[in-house]
């Protein structure tokens, strides 16, 4: 009883293991879904980012509020409300205007990725490192990203913003999608190395690792065997 206890108990967390491993692939895949969807409708995906965006600034507003509420005898009381303030104020915008709040996010996108590629850029070409051509390459291709940017703004503003979001949740759902995979692949080698050992140590263990016919009838002939030598 024993042995099939200390058998059937890492059996059972491996099962645990990938059940949860497959749940984090089935989250991938539908991350993967919802970044091919907004792939294709990018302005309902900009829309939806923007909203997204605006509520999370502004339950983030009221989370500080609250906690300056409570540290209010501390002595970064008014700044932690100016901050909750901001935000709040940033979330409602958003909310109410969520297209204006988009071509600011997409300008202020388009300036991130020039001043960005301007100095990886300098910065590559001053220290000369072992990743000089990587960075020089990150660098080029940031200047040209913002610029293409710049030239159709605000007209590419709709679809911007909700390519970056579906592309980072095409990617997430990825790399979720095939770490489940290769972890349930992982546990189902290491269950059957397991077996296969079992059964070299004890030829009684059955294919899924608990006693086989050959244990069963073993211990069922023993009291047999054991009465009769009492005769």
């Amino acid at each position: 009883m024993r042995a099939d206890r200390r058998r059937t108990e890492p059996q059972q967390e491996k099962k645990k293991l990938s059940r949860r491993f497959g749940v984090l692939a089935l989250l991938g895949l539908l991350l993967v879904i919802a970044g091919l969807v907004g792939l294709i409708y990018t302005s309902v995906a900009t829309l939806t980012s923007m909203f997204l965006f605006g509520w999370l600034l502004l339950a983030g507003g009221v989370v500080g509020l609250a906690q300056a509420v409570q540290a209010r005898k501390s002595n970064y009381f008014w700044l932690a409300v100016i901050v909750a303030a901001v935000n709040m104020a940033a979330g409602f915008v958003i909310l109410r205007r969520p297209e204006a709040s988009a071509e600011a996010l997409t300008m202020f996108a388009a300036l991130l990725f020039l001043t960005g590629g301007v100095f990886r850029l300098a910065g590559a070409l001053v220290v000369r490192g072992s990743n000089f051509g990587l960075t020089l390459v990150q660098g080029a291709f940031g200047i040209l990203l913002g610029l293409l940017i710049l030239a159709n703004w605000p007209g590419n503003s709709l679809y911007v913003i909700g390519t970056f979001f579906s592309l980072a949740l095409l990617f997430d759902g990825l790399s979720l999608l095939a770490l489940g995979l290769a972890a349930r692949r992982i546990l189902g080698q290491v269950r059957e190395d397991q077996v296969a050992a079992d059964q070299v140590r004890d030829p009684t263990i059955g294919p899924d690792g608990t006693g086989g016919a050959a244990g069963t009838a073993a211990g069922n002939s023993a009291p047999v065997d054991q009465e009769r030598s009492n005769n």
